[in-house]
């Protein structure tokens, strides 16, 4: 079992984030390299999470045998003792050999900084490119990247002249990795500190107000108003965009030489405006004899540009939109069954999409309506209150982890308990469920928050390449000083205890920080202070009043343009209704009227291939007899045939009317 724990997590984590990755990416539109890259970057950030509490289970493992073999006086030495000479050590059922882990932790960092700092960046450029060619994205990648890349090595230059020249510093290879690794955990530690602040409070009163029918039914209300307004600027938007390629398109004809670029910007329009586009096209013309001022190449990428973002927003908006109908619709479903007498759940729609005949087995609408009316408000109630007092454990921990005597961290305490008598299980169950808690508030308010439109997770295969790789990169950035805060706050960093004990696998890679003793010493100690003041501006909602003053439209129970959005989304909700319902309607009357009178059309139509198939069989027969004794009379009847030709007259269509009587007219048609 020395392996196996290790091997399972390794195989598990791959197919959560592929799983979270399909949900949430394309992997028929988009690049595959794109997703290889985004793939990569969320498989090893996740992998570091659920890989360190192992980590931290054999360094006790270890720390134990290290006490065991070292000598009687315990505190002496270049270790602390931590248990007696004579008492045995346990090995863990999940034990990972020596040697294995910084092999393994090594790997994992520098992989997952080289994708945040270099790779992730290039290809964000990469993909947002309007270039035609391999070779004009990468240019344009290259040089939108060159300020970027151009100001980290101005610092670190400025940083290697300061050290060569001042003589108080003799600093070394090993300690100019560690100055780096510093820097990168700085800055991910500020931005840490502010994601787990929102996190904290917001995941817990999320729950909370969803156990609320009456709240979610109008913040549902609220978002349907908001969304047709973007779906409206959209569409707006790509009708826009779409006349500036059909001008383009007939000014370029076929014989130009960039009427190539115009053919990839008309592969990803829409099929209907390319339809439409194609239509209109002339045929063959000579554009030199013109005097027509014809647009650059550079102006065409710009437009290849505009193309891919508009349609990507245009199509995201029209799924949203069908998602956002289902939820309000399933919302007021629940607001109608809640007052039934019968205990039964009715859904005003049946599903578009088909059930899985398992589920439907179990989850029947008794049990569905027992769930939602029910069970479900007080089970997130429930959870709230869970996520609630981790939140405050977290704050308290964060605030007093750097008290050693007495240990005031709560996690800390948990893990020293069980480090007592050699629970393993109860170690790596803690460890677990404290990092798996602060990576969900961290990595929640990344999939939640939202930079206008450049970068936004939307789900259901709705996010463009841009926010994926931009997702990559803050996984990439805030998991490393996560780790590191979590050990702080369990005191299995030396740095943060201050004890001589031997350190675990991943913190050894990170090198001493005592090189930067005012990062060690203060930063990294009293900046998480920070994450009070933070929660409480999330939970008076400060950010939200401030956005809505600057006239980003809020959730806002006590707004008055909240309530106008509500009244609005409404009407917007009724009347799709009212129009899935004609739909509806009009297929159960289609449906009733085959079920009528499809069995006379199939008897009918049974009764035609009978009577061809007589018909068939009665030809061939006749075809099968022998023809030498009907020769004559088939010759005669072909010479009658030609003279009845030979004798008919011409009709007079001149005339006003070929037949006097209607009557003979119609018999004869």
């Amino acid at each position: 079992m020395s392996g196996a724990a290790l091997g399972l997590e390794i195989v598990f984590v791959f197919f959560l984030a592929l799983f979270l990755l399909h949900r949430y990416g394309d992997f028929k539109k988009q690049h595959r390299l794109v997703i290889i890259a985004t793939l990569l970057a969320w498989y090893l950030c996740f992998l570091i999470v659920f890989i360190l509490p192992l980590d931290v289970s054999t360094t006790i493992y270890n720390r134990c045998k290290l006490a065991v073999n070292s000598s009687p006086a315990e505190g002496n030495g270049s270790y602390i003792t931590l248990a007696p000479s004579k008492q045995k050590c346990f090995k863990p059922w999940s034990y990972i050999p020596d040697g294995i882990m910084p092999i393994f932790w090594r790997v994992v960092y520098w992989t997952s900084q080289f994708l945040t700092w270099i790779l992730l960046p290039f290809m964000q450029s990469y993909a947002r490119s309007g270039g035609f060619s391999i070779t004009g994205k990468i240019k344009t990648a290259l040089i939108e990247n060159a300020i970027y890349y151009g100001t980290y090595l101005l610092i670190f230059g400025a940083f290697l002249i300061y050290v060569a020249v001042n003589p108080n510093f003799n600093l070394q290879w090993n300690q100019l990795q560690t100055i780096g690794i510093a820097a990168a955990n700085t800055w991910g530690l500020f931005l840490l500190v502010l994601l787990l602040g929102y996190g904290l409070v917001e995941i817990p009163r999320s729950h909370w107000n969803g156990a609320k029918r009456g709240y979610l039914l109008m913040k549902t209300y609220f978002k349907a108003a908001k969304l047709m307004t973007e779906k409206a600027d959209a569409e707006e938007n790509l009708e826009d965009i779409m006349e500036e390629v059909r001008k383009v398109s007939e000014s370029i004809k076929y014989n130009h030489p960039l009427r190539k670029c115009v053919d990839t910007i008309l592969k990803k329009c829409p099929t209907e405006y390319q339809e439409r586009m194609g239509r209109n096209m002339d045929d063959y013309e000579d554009f030199d004899e013109r005097q027509n001022s014809y647009p650059s190449e550079k102006s065409l990428a710009k437009l290849h540009k505009q193309v891919i973002y508009s349609v990507q927003r245009h199509r995201r908006t029209q799924v949203q939109w069908q998602i956002l109908l289902e939820q309000a619709f399933y919302l007021e479903d629940v607001a109608k069954n809640e007052s039934s007498a019968t205990r039964q759940f009715v859904h005003t729609f049946h599903s578009q999409e088909p059930e899985n005949k398992i589920i439907q087995y179990f989850y029947t609408p008794t049990v569905e309506w027992y769930w939602e009316c029910l069970l479900r408000p007080w089970f997130y109630r429930v959870l709230a209150v869970v996520l609630a007092t981790f939140s405050v454990i977290v704050v308290w921990s964060e605030c007093t982890f750097f008290s050693t005597k007495p240990v005031l961290s709560l996690f800390a305490v948990f893990i020293q308990l069980a480090e007592k008598t050699y629970n393993y299980i109860y170690i790596e169950m803690a460890c677990f469920l404290t990092i798996f808690f602060l990576s969900i508030c961290v990595y929640s308010t990344v999939f939640r928050i939202r930079v206008f439109n450049y970068y936004y997770l939307a789900s259901h295969h709705q996010t463009d390449a841009y926010s994926l790789l931009f997702s990559g990169m803050l996984f990439c950035r805030l998991t490393p000083p996560l780790c590191l805060n979590f050990l702080g706050l369990t005191h299995m960093d030396a740095t943060i205890s201050h004890k001589k004990t031997q350190p675990t696998a991943y913190t050894s890679i990170m090198g001493s920080m005592r090189v930067l003793s005012f990062i060690a010493d203060g930063f990294y100690i009293y900046y998480p202070m920070l994450v009070v003041i933070l929660c409480i501006a999330t939970y008076f909602s400060l950010g939200t009043r401030c956005l809505n003053l600057l006239g980003f439209q809020q959730f806002m129970g006590d707004s008055e343009m909240t309530s106008d959005l509500i009244d609005e989304g409404k009407e917007l909700i009724r009347r799709e209704k009212r129009k899935r319902q004609r739909q509806e309607e009009g297929e159960n009357r289609r449906r009733e009227w085959k079920e009528r009178y499809g069995n006379r059309d199939d008897s009918a139509r049974s009764r035609a291939v009978h009577t061809d198939q007589k018909e068939s069989s009665f030809s061939e027969t006749s075809a099968n007899r022998p023809l030498s004794k009907y020769t004559r009379s088939n010759g005669r009847t072909e010479r009658d045939r030609i003279e009845l030709l030979q004798d008919a007259e011409p009709l007079d269509f001149n005339a006003d009317s070929v037949n006097d009587d209607p009557l003979e007219s119609d018999s004869g048609r």
